[in-house]
């Protein structure tokens, strides 16, 4: 009784949606601009005396294994 209740309910809102009025047009106004490139040129110096630090980690996963080996409270043994 349950299921056939259901599908009635779905058919009878699926023929309401149906019958909607959807003869409405929405307009758009489109607006054209004009587009002006400008290259713009970049200095860039070769040898510069900045140095950077880069970090190197041995295994490609070590941020994720970090996050992951965290411990609470709850994971500390107790005594009987």
């Amino acid at each position: 009784m349950k299921a056939i209740l259901t599908i009635l309910f779905v058919l009878f809102i699926g023929l309401f949606a149906n019958a909607q009025d959807s003869n409405v047009d929405a307009k758009v106004a489109t607006q054209t601009e004009n587009v002006v490139l400008v290259n713009s040129t970049i200095k860039t110096t070769l040898n510069n005396n900045e140095t950077k630090v880069a970090r190197l980690y041995m295994d490609r996963n070590y941020k994720v294994k970090k996050e992951l080996s965290f411990t609470t409270k709850s994971n500390k043994s107790k005594l009987a």
